[in-house]
């Protein structure tokens, strides 16, 4: 497992916890969006950190923190993850996974043993663009899918959330969303940012005006949609 960051504090990763945010190196995906190019690259040098140091980190923070999010790159590609997860909740803190669904099999395992309080999943874009979207061929879609339902049933918190282009998604695309995400408990729709970090630079955000476009679409669909940061 390589650790290739450590965000201190957040409290906005985690819902209705302090936090920190532990950064996960390694990829399945390369979004041209990622605005984690680094951990995704496996030619890009990064800081790393032990487990080690950052167990000591959390056990000096363990009464000021509530939890710690895994984020990457993907977490759920990390050899070793489920036994430092364990590390991490013997400490009593909670563990919110964000993660690319695209490993069920890892997922259901960390959820099944209690591991996991919070998963954040993305979804892409609609399964008919997802190989566009991931910039990866030949995605089996199959495995989103079985992540989704296995989420909609219930078994932990959890919200889905994508990350909106101009160049990559439309109203068409929300349409199809909806119909996966049929029962969800939240879905949350986040502009896209240009950044340094990002792997493809040049990409737009959509305006408001289609922010709240794709927000009607989805709930007139019947899923409880939100735009980040207005809630």
């Amino acid at each position: 497992m390589v650790i290739s960051g450590l965000q201190k504090l957040t409290l906005l990763d985690f819902p209705n916890h302090v936090a920190c945010t532990i950064f996960l190196k390694g990829c399945n995906f390369k979004c041209p969006f990622c605005q984690n190019k680094d951990l995704v690259l496996p030619e890009a040098k990064t800081t790393t950190y032990s487990e080690e140091q950052i167990l000591k980190f959390l056990e000096k923070r363990k009464k000021v923190l509530d939890g710690v999010c895994f984020t990457g790159g993907e977490p759920t590609l990390s050899a070793g993850l489920v036994d430092f997860i364990k590390k991490v909740k013997v400490l009593g803190l909670k563990v919110k996974l964000d993660t690319n669904g695209y490993n069920p099999e890892v997922l259901k395992d960390l959820i099944n043993q209690n591991l996991i309080d919070y998963v954040a999943m993305d979804i892409k874009n609609s399964f008919e663009k997802y190989d566009l979207t991931t910039g990866v061929k030949f995605v089996d879609v199959s495995k989103i899918k079985d992540s989704i339902e296995f989420l909609i049933r219930g078994n932990v918190p959890y919200e889905f959330r994508t990350t909106v282009v101009k160049e990559f998604h439309n109203v068409g695309d929300f349409v199809a969303i909806a119909k996966l995400l049929q029962g969800c408990s939240k879905y949350y729709l986040q502009k896209f940012e240009d950044s340094d970090t990002c792997i493809t630079r040049g990409l737009h955000a959509p305006s408001d005006e289609e922010m709240n476009s794709y927000l009607n679409v989805l709930k007139t669909l019947g899923i409880n949609a939100f735009i980040r940061g207005k809630e």
